[in-house]
């Protein structure tokens, strides 16, 4: 298991298996955040077969299933509520952890410097440089 602190609060991770929740509860993880759909992964491995695991080892789980197309602003606020709203530290998962890192960082832009949500994922393993001017242009939207 591959699991990268981007902030005190979020971490993101490759693909995660119902075998790593125990080590994930130890190591203070509050709610699971399953970023990847069921149509990428074998069965052992889908949203149902997670939670089971999840809940057994004494964490919250949540499903908010991102693709590059389904990435929109609605999509995005949805999962920030999700993190947002947990009383504790969130590990949200995908294939490589990119698009749940991404998915924050969106979120992310509209709360705190750019160069500061840029450093983070970067201290966690995640370029995002190539995004400066989409989280620039979300960091000036309007709240």
């Amino acid at each position: 298991m591959d699991m990268r602190q981007i902030t005190p609060s979020f971490f993101a991770a490759p693909q995660i298996g119902p075998e790593d929740m125990q080590t994930i509860a130890a190591a203070g993880i509050r709610r699971i955040l399953c970023n990847r759909p069921d149509m990428e992964v074998p069965p052992s491995h889908q949203c149902a077969a997670m939670q089971r695991a999840a809940e057994a080892a004494g964490l919250e789980f949540a499903v908010q299933p991102l693709t590059h197309q389904t990435m929109t602003p609605d999509v995005i606020a949805a999962n920030h509520a999700l993190i947002d709203a947990c009383e504790g530290p969130v590990l949200a998962y995908c294939a490589s952890g990119t698009r749940s890192t991404i998915a924050w960082a969106l979120a992310a832009a509209r709360e705190m410097p750019v160069d500061e949500v840029i450093a983070a994922a970067a201290d966690g393993g995640y370029d995002l440089r190539s995004l400066q001017p989409t989280l620039v242009a979300i960091s000036k939207l309007p709240l």
